[in-house]
């Protein structure tokens, strides 16, 4: 599949998980969303590439929302403004500006949240099944500080449990997708 294959507003069905469909007007909002969120440009070098990385993308992504309803996961609206803020303050945009460029790629703002939303609901549930199974042990938390003196303890055990959270939630994907049909 190419990814210029594909007219901005054709719904073909491109992939079916779970008897949940992706179609072709999924991938090309996708595609757009992350090059202007991850900045990069869209070339005849890179399409394919691209393209199979944001299939998979949908496909885990599609899974995760599986799993999200599953265990009944919401995101209110002050978590959801939250983490729009974070990602304003660790990114080069505002939000006015993002705006005009989702407009200007005929972009639904409405991607973007549900994007924001996934992450946060995906979170919750790796924390809710997880959280409580990570440790961290002093050496951990003292060769991360020596190794980066401007952390705290507190940040390198938040990093810790975090990174052991990434692990536990790369395992869970890998399983679902295994498990997909």
């Amino acid at each position: 599949i190419n990814a210029n294959a594909f007219n901005a507003n054709d719904h073909r069905i491109a992939v079916l998980v779970n008897d949940q469909l992706i179609t072709s007007y999924d991938i090309v909002q996708r595609i757009k969303l992350n090059a202007i969120i991850l900045g990069f440009d869209i070339t005849a070098e890179n399409n394919n590439q691209i393209l199979n990385t944001v299939m998979d993308e949908l496909i885990y992504e599609n899974l995760k929302n599986q799993k999200i309803s599953e265990y009944n996961i919401t995101v209110n609206e002050e978590e959801y403004l939250e983490q729009e803020l974070l990602f304003y303050q660790n990114n080069s945009f505002n939000k006015e500006d993002l705006i005009k460029l989702f407009e200007l790629n005929d972009i639904k703002y409405s991607e973007f949240k549900n994007y924001l939303i996934i992450g946060i609901s995906w979170q919750k549930l790796i924390s809710g099944m997880y959280y409580r199974l990570t440790s961290t042990s002093e050496i951990e938390i003292e060769e991360i500080v020596m190794k980066n003196p401007n952390i705290s303890k507190e940040e390198a055990r938040l990093m810790i449990v975090q990174k052991q959270l990434d692990l536990k939630s790369n395992k869970m994907i890998r399983d679902l997708f295994n498990e997909a049909t």
